[in-house]
């Protein structure tokens, strides 16, 4: 890669309606760069999409043609899912290559363009193994309540669509068993900012250690407080 540096490779995860989204659009704003995976996934079904030939191949009735030439109907695919699950794992073998394939291009962009972290914005992180590619693992949380509340606001959503979705992630709690750093969402954005901003400062400053060949952590995680000015993190490799 010439002389490009490698960043440091953060991976932001949480279950649906945790704020993750949320999470990876302010460090976007923040100039952080961030790989979405779910933003990967539509481009690789969309017209010209890497993944359309082999999707076709294997879901016919979700291609569709327009202007822009085929693609898959992702409305389509996910009703197909629903009702035939069995599914679910050619579904997975087409697009998971692809997307990591995406994703490295991306660490390749961003050890060109000298950034110092990547954040991998990956929904399925730990149970696609995704953890193990990062140096470190950033989890968001906010209590189920509030969790609830926010995925039943969407359009569309059900109490059984929202326990189907529920039903493909790890729990909540095993996430954050799992993680180096967690972030509180349900205090609003500003504190949830500011926590991921004293993430940043720290990581920035070399006083956080960082596991190079990370697999699943046996310390406790750390919460990152409100009030960063008073806290000093130690993370033990693995």
């Amino acid at each position: 890669m010439g002389n490009a540096t490698r960043p440091v490779i953060i991976g932001l995860t949480g279950s649906i309606g945790m704020g993750k989204s949320t999470a990876a659009r302010m460090l976007k704003r923040a100039g952080v760069q961030v790989f979405d995976a779910d933003l990967a996934v539509h481009r690789l079904m969309a017209a010209k999409g890497e993944a359309v030939p082999a999707l076709a191949d294997a879901f016919p009735a979700c291609l569709v043609s327009d202007g822009d030439g085929p693609r898959i109907d992702r409305a389509c695919l996910s009703r197909h899912i629903a009702e035939h699950p069995e599914d679910l794992k050619k579904l997975e073998a087409i697009l998971h290559p692809l997307v990591r394939k995406v994703q490295q291009q991306a660490r390749r962009a961003a050890a060109i363009a000298h950034a110092p972290e990547l954040v991998l914005d990956i929904p399925l992180l730990f149970e696609t193994g995704g953890h193990r590619r990062c140096d470190l693992v950033v989890v968001v949380t906010a209590p189920a309540f509030l969790q609830r509340q926010r995925v039943m606001a969407r359009p569309g959503m059900t109490a059984e669509k929202f326990a189907i979705l529920l039903g493909k992630q790890l729990p909540d709690r095993q996430k954050r068993r799992q993680a180096d750093y967690v972030i509180q969402t349900g205090i609003g954005r500003k504190p949830a900012w500011r926590q991921m901003a004293a993430l940043l400062r720290q990581l920035r400053s070399g006083k956080v250690r960082l596991n190079p060949r990370r697999l699943c952590p046996t310390h406790p995680p750390l919460f990152v407080p409100e009030n960063p000015d008073r806290w000093t993190p130690s993370v033990r490799a693995s």
